[in-house]
This record gives structure tokens, C-alpha cells and sequence, in this order.
């Protein structure tokens, strides 16, 4: 029990995957395209989606204390071999390309002070900078767990202080007839930078990915599960987590609008934060905000590391990974899995130098990699939620809680697809597409590939002819999309 980490850890994790770097930049990236009420009700609706969300993955902790391989784990009980591997292959390109995120803002934020040889994160280097720490962060996780988990703890406390320090200077200086000029985004005010966003509907649809970003990681103390004290500890952490940086997200993006325009707030070089602080209180604040930047990305890079080397890790030992991803050192620290996902992590690297918005094209494939796994686990959710042999020891009240909360767990995740576009989507396709081999690598390890059900082969060659067509996409569209 002395590598187990209990609830006030595995908060800790939760908070620093969610509270990353790109928190520090809510302020311009939710004014970009949303006027201060579109804002409000996109808060609103995530809100209360991502609270379905993380109340699936506390109500799965719950009734399945003894999943302990991660959110691919559900997926696979519920739908078989193939979409457990789906998600787990998902969610760790998932993780791979929210790191990359993570460098490329770092290496923005370090351009504060070392100006113009980082401009955009993603010159020659911010990618050989980025690289370094990559490979820095690879041998902190391989002393192991358990020392990396005790370095994050320290670093939720420096990502935090910043935000309440932010948070508090401009509740002082809130002003409401700020807050509700141009409310709906239907103004032209050129004196603000104001233009019109047009109907509230696409204002809305347009901070999804957005929004989804800054929760992604809320799955986290799911992930490293089998690592937790208890499992009780896991349904508690994640509600802490939700919690948590709702109200922190919320502040951060709504409390600059009592004091500068959507229009002002919509141009901030990254991170907005720093402007919005260095406009209230001078260069100190600036200062601080970049020095926060830099202190969240580095630990939730490290905790992310952490995450990505995990499930593999786990999928490979029940057999939905190929073998060799379960290898350990002698610190017990998959170190295989993360050798690949560090690898993963420099070609992806490699990539954003070519990208001409870096930071937008990670946070892209992110957010589309994610969708299909919550959609899963949701899914799971409701499908036990209707037997109640699943729910042993529980009220009719919590399983019919339990049924809705899988549902309008579903709903909110269908709705983030349509929200992320079709183009997107036949992106992820592609990367999905690319697991397939992998997935029958580990299907002939495993001495299963003649198990593989009609239903999975269907799955599989649709897969693979969305993906011929997100092909064509990618080519007709290359440099839009790496425009981010």
C-alpha cells in the first residue's frame, strides 16, 4: 500500500491534468467567437454535461471497484474487444497530442521572456526545447509513480495560487456596465473592437472545443485507478476535480468581461490572462501570470506523462495491447509503454512545426480523440444502469439516478461531436484507423484472432473507409486544418 495514492492525490491529479496552461488563455479563446451571454450559457451547458461525466465515471468507480484498467475498461465490458481497444487507443493519442499542447504553450510562454526565439511554440527552438523536456519528464516518471504523483501536489499548489491571485484583483475592479454591453455579440462598437458574432446558437457551438479541452483529464483518477488506495477514493476525487475547476474556468473567462470588451479580449496574444492582469495591475502582473503558465504546464505535462503511460500499460495486460507495453523497471514504472508514448510525443512534436497555429491544431485532434471515449463510457452507464444485478446493494433511487445520468451523459457527448464538426471527426477516423494493426497484433498475441465477431469485422472495414475519405479530406484541406 505504500505506492497507493489516496483521495487528496488523486484530486491533486485530477486538478492538474484538468488546470493545464491552457486555462491561463480561457479569457481570449472563449472571447474569440462568443460574446459575455453566449459565454454564460455555454458554462451553463458544460457545466451540467461534464457534471453528467464525471458523475458517470464516480457512479463506475462505484458499482465496478474492480475495473481498474482504465476508462477502456468500460468499453470493453460493454461492447466487446474491438471498442475497448478503440478507446484505449484513443485516449492514449489523446494524451500524447494534450502534452504536445502543453509544450507548444510552454514554449510560447517562455517567448514573455525570451522574445522572438519562441514566438508561437512552434519555432526550431520551441520544438527542440519542447523535445528536451519530453525526455526530461520520461526519466522523472520512470524513478516512478508515487515521486512524480508528490511533484504534481507541489505544482497544483503553484498553478493554483496564480488564478486566485487573478480571480481576486478583478473582483475588486468588476465593473457590470462593461460586463453587459454588446451581452448578445449583436453590436458594432469599433472604439471596443466589437463586431457581430451573428445568431448565440453558433457563439455557443463555437467555445466547445474549447470548454471540452479544459475538462479533458477529469477521467484521471479512473485511469490510474489501480494505483488508488481505495476505489471508493476514485468516485471521490473525480467529483472534488469537477468541482473544483468549474468554478476556477467560469471566473477565469467571465470575470475579464467586467472589464474589457469580447473585442479586446478576442486579439490577447496567449497567455490573455497575463494581458488582462498586466492591464489592471502593470508589468508585475503579466509576469506572474507567464511564470504561472509555465509552473501548470510543467505539471500537468508531468501528470499527463503519468496518464498516457498507464493505459497502455494496463490494456496490454489483459491482452487489448500487445505484450510488450506491460514491461516494468525496477521503480515499477511501465517503462515501455512510456518509451513509446515519449516517441509518440516527439513525432507529434516534429508536426506543429509546420503547423501555422500549433497550439489550435493540438487542441483539435485532442478534443475529437476524447468524444468517442466518453461517448462509450456513458453508454456503459446506461446499458448496465437497466440491470439491476449490476447494482447490487443499491436503491431504486440510485440505479434510476445512475440510468439518467448515463443518458443525459450520452446526449452531452453527441452533442460535443456535432459541436467538433464533421472535418475533424474524419481526422480522428484516420488515427483510429491507424490502431488497427495494433489491435490484431494483440488479438494474434493473445491467441484471439479467430474470436473477433462478425459485428467487429463490420466495425472494423467501416473504420477503415471513413478513414480512406478523411484521406481525401486532409489532402483537399491540408492547409486549413494546419491553420488549427
Amino acid at each position: 500500500m505504500q505506492n497507493k495514492l489516496g483521495v487528496i492525490s488523486l484530486a491533486a491529479l485530477v486538478v492538474s491534468a484538468m488546470i493545464g496552461g491552457g486555462v491561463y488563455n480561457l479569457p481570449q479563446n472563449m472571447a474569440q467567437d462568443a460574446a459575455t451571454g453566449a459565454i454564460v450559457i455555454a458554462w451553463i451547458i458544460t457545466g451540467f454535461g461534464m457534471w453528467f461525466i464525471a458523475s458517470t465515471f464516480s457512479t463506475l468507480s462505484d458499482v465496478k471497484p474492480e475495473m481498474t484498467a482504465g476508462i477502456y475498461g468500460y468499453a470493453q465490458l460493454g461492447f466487446g474487444s474491438f471498442s475497448g481497444f478503440l478507446v484505449a487507443w484513443g485516449y492514449w493519442i489523446c494524451n500524447i497530442c494534450a502534452n504536445v499542447g502543453y509544450a507548444v504553450l510552454l514554449m510560447d510562454s517562455m517567448n514573455y521572456f525570451f522574445p522572438p526565439h519562441f514566438q508561437g511554440g512552434n519555432t526550431l527552438l520551441s520544438v527542440i526545447g519542447g523535445s528536451i523536456i519530453i525526455w526530461v519528464m520520461y526519466f522523472i516518471v520512470m524513478a516512478g509513480v508515487k515521486q512524480a504523483a508528490f511533484l504534481n501536489n507541489i505544482g497544483v499548489i503553484g498553478k493554483l495560487i496564480p488564478l486566485a491571485i487573478f480571480i481576486l484583483i478583478l473582483l475588486f475592479r468588476f465593473d457590470f456596465s462593461v460586463f453587459f454591453t454588446d451581452f448578445w455579440g449583436k453590436d458594432v462598437i469599433p472604439s471596443l473592437m466589437d463586431k457581430d458574432l451573428g445568431g448565440v446558437f453558433p457563439q455557443i457551438k463555437s467555445t466547445m472545443l474549447v470548454t471540452l479541452w479544459v475538462f479533458i483529464g477529469i477521467e484521471g483518477a479512473v485511469v490510474i485507478s489501480i494505483r488508488a488506495r481505495s476505489q471508493k477514493d476514485v468516485g471521490k476525487a473525480t467529483i472534488i476535480g469537477f468541482t473544483t475547476c468549474l468554478v476556477t474556468y467560469a471566473l477565469l473567462s467571465l470575470m475579464p468581461l467586467g472589464l474589457l470588451s469580447q473585442g479586446q479580449l478576442s486579439v490577447m496574444d496567449a497567455p490573455s490572462t497575463g494581458e488582462v492582469l498586466g492591464h489592471v495591475a502593470g508589468s508585475w502582473g503579466d509576469i506572474l501570470m507567464n511564470i504561472g503558465v509555465i509552473i501548470a504546464l510543467l505539471s500537468s505535462w508531468l501528470v499527463w506523462t503519468i496518464m498516457l503511460a498507464s493505459l497502455p500499460y494496463e490494456a496490454a495486460k489483459d491482452g487489448t495491447f500487445p505484450k510488450v507495453f506491460a514491461k516494468e523497471n525496477k521503480n515499477e514504472s511501465p517503462s515501455f509503454s512510456l518509451l513509446i508514448s515519449s516517441v509518440g510525443m516527439q513525432v507529434f512534436m516534429i508536426i506543429v512545426y509546420f503547423s501555422s497555429n500549433a497550439w489550435n491544431l493540438m487542441l483539435s485532434i485532442t478534443g475529437v480523440m476524447i468524444l468517442p471515449c466518453y461517448f462509450a463510457c456513458t453508454a456503459y452507464l446506461w446499458k448496465i444502469s437497466k440491470k439491476e444485478e449490476d447494482f447490487k446493494n443499491n436503491s431504486d433511487r440510485k440505479i434510476h439516478v445512475a440510468l439518467f445520468t448515463g443518458v443525459l451523459g450520452t446526449v452531452y457527448a453527441l452533442w460535443l461531436i456535432y459541436a467538433a464538426g464533421l472535418g475533424l471527426m474524419l481526422v480522428a477516423a484516420i488515427i483510429y484507423s491507424l490502431g488497427i494493426p495494433v489491435f490484431l497484433w494483440a488479438r494474434k498475441e493473445a491467441s484471439a484472432i479467430n474470436q473477433i465477431n462478425h459485428a467487429e469485422k463490420i466495425f472494423i472495414v467501416l473504420i477503415i473507409l471513413v478513414a480512406i475519405v478523411g484521406v481525401f479530406y486532409t489532402v483537399a484541406n491540408f492547409q486549413s486544418l494546419m491553420a488549427g
